[in-house]
């Protein structure tokens, strides 16, 4: 892993990656970003506040994909950039897909979307994220990397009013394959993978606690993200604790 002075608090810092980066479900979007739904109360804008960044640039966009990161999103990175963030790969496996199909559908074919998802992050995700990781690197040669990942959806074996059981632990199973997949590529590239699971650790749904949307009706891309607490009080800190 690189070390050196640009990695340190105040150093330039770039926001990349999907819809859990830019904060969909935190409110306080900033209308300039259109449909990326960028919030300023998401990690990104929290981390920039507590540290003064010599500069700062989020480019990260709703329904991003892996390939969108390296297309669309590395353009302000160069070689004085000290720090890179970015959540991606939920997209790539199908997350949005897996939830719609969870919550209208039976167990059983939540069980069978859930294993195609998981099929695909661990065959076919693995690739995509290096070619991702490879251009940011490119790019940013001296920044530091931290690659975070994606909680458990539900607080496991409570009452909860909703989703069956099975649903909720498949679920849950989904993002501990996603995870392990980044968290492996991630450490092969010499990034650090920020791991968010023990943050909102009884604090997913059915805790009761508001750091994640369950579904929403309007609008409905909030659905299953993080709220603002969930940014505060679960992203932030994994970020700050290693970046």
């Amino acid at each position: 892993m690189l070390t050196g002075p640009a990695h340190a608090a105040g150093a330039a810092y770039v926001a990349l990656g999907d819809s859990y980066s830019a904060g969909n479900g935190a409110g306080n979007y900033d209308s300039s970003s259109g449909s990326c739904h960028r919030s300023f109360s998401a990690y990104p804008y929290l981390w920039k506040k507590a540290h003064a960044p010599s500069s700062f640039a989020d480019t990260s966009c709703s329904g991003a994909v892996t390939t969108d990161v390296t297309n669309n999103q590395l353009g302000p990175l160069n070689s004085s950039t000290g720090l890179v963030s970015l959540t991606i790969g939920g997209n790539d496996a199908g997350f949005a897909d897996v939830m719609t199909t969870c919550v209208t559908g039976s167990d059983a074919d939540c069980v069978n979307r859930v294993n195609q998802a998981e099929s695909y992050a661990q065959n076919t995700l693995p690739a995509r994220l290096d070619a991702t990781y490879n251009a940011i690197r490119a790019k940013a040669p001296n920044a530091k990397v931290v690659v975070l990942g994606y909680p458990h959806m539900y607080t496991l074996n409570v009452f909860c009013v909703g989703l069956s059981n099975t649903k909720h632990t498949k679920i849950d199973e989904a993002a501990d394959v996603l995870d392990s997949v980044i968290a492996n590529r991630a450490a092969a590239h010499g990034f650090v993978f920020g791991d968010v699971r023990s943050a909102f650790k009884s604090h997913e749904l059915c805790s009761g606690d508001g750091w994640l949307h369950s579904l929403v009706i309007s609008p409905s891309w909030e659905s299953y993200h993080p709220t603002a607490t969930g940014h505060s009080s679960g992203y932030y800190p994994v970020l700050n604790a290693n970046s």
